[in-house]
């Protein structure tokens, strides 16, 4: 399983702009395909909204990637 670490800039980044900004989805609309079709899991369980907020400490799991969302750094 690839792991990957994502750090927030803000408070929350949107699902689709996650799996976007860490190179899972070559673009947007293909990760909110991604989202739509079920793929995609945020802490363990099926998430299919695709401007879900993901938070600091969240899991966010697609095939064999696992992408760790890490707090603002100070």
């Amino acid at each position: 399983m690839q792991q990957l670490q994502f750090t927030l800039t803000r408070e929350f980044i949107l699902l689709c702009d996650l799996l976007k900004a860490t190179g899972v989805a070559d673009s947007g609309g293909m990760g909110k395909a991604m989202v739509a079709d079920g793929l995609v899991k945020v802490d363990g369980q099926v998430e299919l909204r695709k401007t879900c907020k993901i938070r600091a400490d969240q899991i966010v799991e697609l095939g064999d990637v696992r992408i760790h969302v890490l707090p603002i750094e100070a």
